[in-house]
């Protein structure tokens, strides 16, 4: 203590004696004020100067390995929000797993190919007046890699801000050769067990970028739309020669005749929001459970209201529609009739007209009636206007019925009525390119509405079958990334069969287990077609595309039965842990109900899909070109699929390249990521497959998650991941979705420049982002609040442990305080274990913060200050309370450092300066002793007399009636004799932190202090009598009767003088500085 005293002051200015530096008060060099946008980027790069990561897996070498596998964003800009949410949770579950004794290897990964860049490539290209066109495919190819290196660079950076560890130096993506090589190897996979085929169905083709698109690669907007009620004139009852089976023509003959009475001068009413599709129309459908009749236009036609309703015309309707569609006709009230009912079985006996019959020559086929399920009466007319080649549900009606309308005479194929340009094409008659006016257009090339649907409404008008018509706004399907609107159409794409069965394909110990390089078993070095090469060339099930290709349309099996790829990714749905539990239901109807799974796009930037086919879209098959394909993308990438000469090389000389084609189409961008687990998880022996979790935003229930699995359960029999992790989109403070245009979005570089990503990382972990999350200035001005508070319990454990020798005391022998901090780290540790388990974060952060502010500042560390500054060095209380400080501390840094890796580092070190980080510390073990209910049960009841004593204290505060709470010695009165004897067993005076304090059974006066809500409490306050100790300040009738220090209490006397302190010293001292 001489040290201490020689240098300072030892005098007030009023002569009297200075005893502060005979005090432990808190020491340290830990700033109040963070400064963390200029102190974070120093830790950072003293990681790098240590090789943190490298060490941490050093480190964690035989131990079991946790992998969270990452999911790939876009290499296309800088990041938003979204972006910092998704990786400082992927941060957080690493760190939290590595510091509980596994090896988690966070290696992050890019999405490399797609649209996304491509689309950036051509907005520099038409900003320079450069036509993508005219450039050679590699020389475009080569600026999409160079654009996505270059993005790859700067969001490194930008993750690595946030304080995020992993493998930057060697990340995966998706353009590295190796990776393009595995990519174009799982799709042979699907090739060559029969999976991948050729077909052509409805599928959301983007006009602008000029591909197919994937669910995942659109969203909803809003969206105004022509609308129209369109009348098909019943033309027969039923084609001619065709009877049912089971019925001899007669009776057949009689029962139809019955059931047509009346029918045959009406019209069927159909409602649609795509009238440019009716072109495209080839039946009407229809629900057997919905009530249908025949109706009537009984009002006169008027001139000055003219409608195209006329009077006596005969209208089919579902009745519980007929009312509204009258009222859009103009129909005045009262104006029609219902004849009678009109049965679903008379329905499927019904031909109609084509409502633009002969215009252009065509549209002379029957347009028959068929069930469906998709049809409802909650709008439209009850009847639902099919075009096969524009609609999935259109599309799988059609098909359904496919051999019943050839049975009819009817014929099946599929038009292609709309081309990769949004015109309409020769299979159009009236609109198409003979047309006056050339062809009409669905959609331009800027998104635009084009001329279709005022042509095709035009047309309707002309030959009297348009009812009504209108506009409606709706949401409706845009692409994400050029945000114009899409349309469905019927393209020849490549499939992936949701509903083939595999035969054991891919899972273990299978009958047809993989032999050689790709092929199933019996397959090596086989040179085939497809089993649908035996006879026809055409599996059975297959349409038509154009010049006479046909490919495979059927389903083997109904969807989830056998051995198919749907009814292996729903029980691989079934067997991953989900979090939200939420999502396992989302992704369990999204695989449930969907269609084929189209890999194909026409586009530059991907993995090829690089196979050969023949003019019947059969697939050749035959490892040694297999080999020669991934052998060249694994050196030269996939971009030797469109280098000079690559069919001729590829082919070889065993092969007629007249005969085979060589597809031009890449695979979706989702294969690709999809995939990522094949080349990455299976590829790096620091990682391990399947990934203990993958995590992304809810929106992957459609992307990432849907693709892996998809993958994975088509060529290994499950999902690449164990549990799902999913978390919500970032809203403005209101709920709105941030804009631009609004002014309300914040910028993770915004937010680490003004305040730290500490900050940041805080409002992460404090939210609950399994819903959507908010943000804002004052949400983080929240953060930041709570982060000041935390940071200066830190500050001030850190000063207190300066004076910190080591030294233990027996769990037994500590005083009860101290063994209630001990029980309830005991009881936050399982908190924190359950809670990093369980990804909730909010949980911890919410438990530990609240434990840090309420608990230690506002009641522990304020008990004890008085202990930890002035009791002697040899003091079991001071020193168990240091022990409990010092466990604290360790255990509440190392909880924490997962969440705040850079506050956590600089309070660790700050400690600890000989170590080298606490990211190499593990999370602190937790006696089993220190957890005693009993204890804390009594405690809450004293904290209960406490609260009322400090409320007490506080209203004479706020009167002024004293400055400190060492002023007053209070009575408290307690009616309850039990908890008078609880009050009366410990040192209540220090509890309250008061100079004196009795407890009293006597009824408590009218004036006394109450809270509501704790009756049989009441505190009258008393000033404390006697002298204030010039060390303490606290007021005892004990000051004085040392007479060696006449100024200070007993208990302070006999500290001096522990501390080899004297009065003659403290006067020459002070005698010194004066």
């Amino acid at each position: 203590m001489a040290d201490i005293m020689s240098d300072t002051k030892t005098t007030d200015s009023d002569g009297a004696v200075d005893y502060s530096k005979t005090l432990f008060l808190p020491e340290t060099d830990f700033p109040m004020r963070a400064g963390l946008p200029k102190a974070e980027p120093e830790w950072i790069a003293k990681w790098d100067g240590m090789d943190l990561y490298g060490t941490l897996r050093r480190a964690s070498e035989g131990r079991p390995k946790y992998v969270l596998h990452d999911g790939p964003p876009y290499a296309n800009g800088n990041l938003h929000i979204g972006h910092a949410l998704n990786k400082i949770l992927k941060d957080v579950i690493t760190r939290s797993f590595q510091m509980r004794g596994y090896d988690a290897n966070y290696v992050p990964g890019w999405d490399c190919h797609g649209l996304p860049i491509e689309w950036k490539i051509e907005e520099q290209y038409r900003a320079r007046g450069k036509n993508k066109d005219e450039v050679p495919v590699n020389e475009f190819r080569k600026e999409c890699r160079d654009f996505a290196a270059h993005w790859v660079g700067v969001q490194t950076e930008e993750f690595r801000r946030l304080g995020v560890e992993g493998d930057f130096k060697n990340p995966y993506l998706t353009m590295a050769y190796g990776a393009e090589s595995v990519i174009a190897g799982e799709l042979l996979k699907f090739a060559m067990s029969g999976q991948l085929y050729r077909g052509s169905k409805p599928i959301m083709w983007s006009v602008v970028e000029k591909t197919a698109l994937a669910e995942a690669e659109v969203e909803y907007h809003d969206h105004e739309s022509d609308t129209v009620w369109v009348k098909f004139p019943v033309k027969r009852a039923v084609a001619s020669g065709w009877v049912p089976e089971g019925l001899d023509r007669s009776t057949h003959a009689k029962r139809v005749n019955s059931m047509m009475a009346g029918l045959q001068d009406a019209s069927i009413v159909i409602w649609t929001t795509t009238p440019w599709t009716l072109p495209g129309n080839r039946a009407v459908a229809f629900s057997p459970r919905i009530s249908y009749g025949l109706y009537e236009v009984t009002a006169a036609d008027d001139a000055e209201n003219p409608r195209w309703a006329k009077q006596d015309e005969k209208l089919l309707l579902a009745d519980a529609l007929a009312a509204d569609v009258f009222a859009k006709a103009r129909v005045p009230e009262g104006g029609w009739r219902r004849i009678r009912e009109v049965s679903g079985e008379a329905l499927t006996f019904i031909l109609c007209d084509h409502p633009l019959v002969g215009l252009g020559g065509g549209y002379a086929f029957p347009v028959p009636l068929l069930e469906g399920d998709h049809v409802t009466d909650e709008a439209g007319t009850g009847f639902v206007h099919t075009a096969p080649g524009h609609g999935r549900e259109d599309f799988d009606a059609w098909m359904a019925a496919r051999r019943d309308l050839e049975a009819r005479g009817i014929d099946t194929a599929i038009p292609f009525t709309v081309d990769d340009d949004g015109f309409y094409t020769k299979d159009v008659p009236g609109f198409g390119p003979d047309a006056e006016g050339g062809p009409a257009r669905v959609i331009d090339d800027k998104g635009k509405k084009g001329d279709a649907n005022k042509r095709v409404i035009a047309a309707l008008i002309e030959r009297g079958n348009l009812l009504a018509r209108g506009r409606l706004k709706h949401q409706y399907p845009h692409s994400w990334r050029s945000k114009k609107p899409v349309i469905f159409r019927n393209t020849p794409q490549w499939f992936v069969h949701m509903d083939k069965d595999l035969g054991g394909y891919g899972l273990e110990n299978p009958s047809s287990a993989p032999s050689g390089h790709l092929l199933p078993g019996g397959e090596k070095n086989a040179s085939a077609l497809t089993p649908a090469s035996s006879g026809s060339g055409c599996e059975k099930g297959a349409i038509p595309l154009p010049g006479g290709e046909r490919v495979d349309a059927s389903k083997s099996e109904q969807p989830g039965e056998g051995d198919t790829l749907r009814s292996r990714a729903l029980t691989a749905i079934d067997d991953t842990r989900f979090v939200p539990a939420s999502g396992q239901n989302r992704l369990r109807g999204m695989i449930a109900d969907r269609p084929d799974w189209v890999l194909s796009r026409q586009r530059a930037w991907g993995v090829p899909i690089c196979v050969f086919a023949d003019e019947n879209g059969e697939i050749l098959k035959d490892e040694a070109v297999n080999a020669r394909i991934l052998e060249a993308f694994a050196v030269e990438g996939a971009d030797a699929w469109f280098a000079d000469g690559a069919k001729e090389r590829f082919l070889g000389n065993e092969h007629d390249s007249q005969k085979w084609t060589m597809v031009r189409d890449i695979l979706d961008v989702w294969f690709d990521s999809g995939s990522t687990h094949a080349f990455c998880l299976e590829k790096r022996p620091d990682l391990k497959w399947p990934a203990d979790l993958y995590l992304e935003g809810s929106d992957q229930h459609r992307g990432w998650f849907h693709s892996s699995l998809l993958e994975s359960c088509a060529t290994r029999g499950r999902a690449p991941y164990d549990a799902v992790l999913t978390h919500g989109f970032v809203m403005d403070e209101e709920g709105r979705k941030m804009s631009k245009s609004l002014g309300n979005v914040v910028t993770p570089q915004d937010v680490i420049k003004q305040s730290g990503a500490d900050i940041l990382r805080l409002w992460v972990v404090s939210s609950d982002y399994s819903e959507d999350l908010r943000l804002g200035k004052t949400i983080l001005q929240t953060n930041i609040d709570s982060y000041r508070k935390l940071r200066n319990t830190m500050r001030w454990m850190l000063g207190t442990l300066a004076h910190d020798t080591g030294e233990t005391v027996p769990l037994a022998e500590m005083p009860e305080l101290e063994r209630l901090m001990l029980h309830r780290l005991a009881e936050l540790d399982e908190v924190v274990r359950k809670g990093y388990d369980g990804f909730d974060f909010k949980r911890i952060s919410r438990a530990l913060l609240d434990f840090v502010v309420v608990e230690l500042s506002a009641f522990y560390f304020d008990i004890r200050k008085d202990s930890l500054y002035c009791d002697p060095p040899s003091a079991v209380r001071r020193k168990a309370a240091l022990q409990v400080v010092r466990t604290l501390f360790d255990h509440l840094v190392t909880w924490l450092a997962p969440m705040l890796p850079f506050t956590m580092e600089e309070a660790w070190l700050s400690r600890y300066p000989e170590a080298r980080s606490v990211h190499l510390e593990s999370f602190r073990d937790v006696d089993p002793a220190w957890r005693d209910d009993a204890l804390a049960a009594r405690w809450q009841k004293l904290r209960r007399i406490r609260r009322v004593v400090m409320g007490a204290l506080e209203e004479q505060r706020r009167a002024k009636t004293i400055g400190s709470s060492l002023e007053a010695a209070p009575v408290v009165h307690l009616n309850d004799a039990d908890l008078r004897a609880l009050a009366t067993s410990v040192d209540f005076a220090e509890i309250a932190i008061t100079s004196g304090l009795d407890i009293s059974g006597e009824p408590a006066p009218a004036e006394a202090f109450r809270l509501a809500d704790t009756p049989g409490i009441a505190v009258i306050f008393r000033k404390a009598q006697g002298m204030k100790c010039a060390r303490s300040w606290k007021i005892t009738d004990d000051v004085g009767s040392a007479p060696d220090f006449p100024d200070v209490s007993a208990r302070d006397a006999a500290a001096l003088r522990e501390l080899g302190v004297t009065t003659a010293r403290v006067l020459q001292e002070a005698e010194g500085s004066l």
